[in-house]
């Protein structure tokens, strides 16, 4: 009678190769780092927003009292509004912006490649380094200049940034202004896989080039304006450096936004609970919204 010897293999066990083990290794820091920097802060800024946090004296369980103060709040009430006019506005203006200038600047050109490289220069400078060059554009005399040149067709100096009625839309000039060449990137791969002959054989039918936009080109490229809308849906209600190194929330919290009152509740007041509180509410409208973007671009696309 001869023995049966079961292997691993053969009992379903599988053993960890080379070709399994390396991706991981060069992973390995990657996560290790999100881990430690991102994640356990997260799950701790979360654990937070149920305690009145108070150093050296213990922290005090306070349930859910941190997110209804949040959410009664009137600042906080005021900076959502903010948040969608500014997240709402910057986002279409960049997607606009982004689609006409894919449209005038595709090309196989070598110039065209140099101008495109110098437009989308914006969108990999650091955003503080933005705000404070368009800080200094801004200025509210007739050295800055945007002001100089509106001194110089005689409108006078404008207080953009010190106003309430003009600070919240001078943020969002500088929103499109650094996002629209992103977008620009993004569209413009999705121009590549247009097939040219359609663009053929709607000239040779006499289509005006509204309706080549319309029943051509913006089809083609619905996956790539999914993707935009996407990354704008969650840029937009996480909006902070442009407001606070623009106007810091102010003039009369006008510009104040969800992250900068959040920023301003933590790191000025010391409530570490109800800054934690109204992130926590910040990362589940933002993940609520995600999903619900993504669901109606993968509805479209199945269409």
């Amino acid at each position: 009678m001869t023995a049966t010897v079961t292997t691993p293999a053969a009992r379903g066990g599988r053993r960890p190769t080379k070709k399994s083990v390396v991706p991981w290794l060069f992973l390995a820091p990657g996560l290790l780092l999100a881990l430690v920097f991102k994640f356990w802060p997260m799950a701790k800024g979360a654990w937070l927003s149920f305690y009145d946090v108070r150093p050296f004296l213990g922290d005090k369980w306070t349930g859910l009292d941190n997110y209804t103060r949040v959410l009664t709040d009137h600042r906080f009430q005021d900076a959502i509004g903010h948040t969608l006019v500014l997240g709402i506005g910057q986002s279409l203006g960049a997607i606009v912006l982004g689609f006409v200038l894919a449209l005038l600047l595709e090309g196989q050109a070598r110039s065209l490649k140099i101008v495109r490289t110098a437009i989308f220069l914006p969108a990999v400078t650091a955003t503080a380094v933005v705000g404070e060059l368009w800080r200094l554009m801004y200025y509210p005399t007739s050295d800055g200049l945007i002001n100089s040149g509106l001194d110089f067709l005689g409108l006078g100096p404008v207080q953009f940034l010190d106003n309430p009625d003009l600070a919240l839309w001078s943020t969002m000039a500088m929103g499109i202004w650094i996002w629209a060449p992103y977008n620009m990137v993004i569209i413009m791969a999705g121009l590549a896989g247009v097939d040219r002959s359609l663009y053929e054989a709607a000239a040779m039918d006499g289509v005006s080039l509204r309706q080549r936009l319309r029943h051509v080109t913006l089809p083609a490229i619905r996956p790539a304006v999914g993707i935009v809308l996407t990354l704008a849906a969650i840029r937009g209600l996480r909006v902070f450096t442009e407001v606070y190194v623009l106007t810091g929330g102010g003039p009369a919290g006008s510009t104040e936004v969800w992250m900068t009152r959040a920023y301003t509740l933590g790191f000025t007041r010391n409530d570490i609970g109800g800054a934690s509180a109204a992130s926590v509410v910040l990362l589940c409208v933002t993940l609520l919204l995600t999903v619900t973007v993504n669901y109606f671009r993968t509805r479209g696309d199945a269409r």
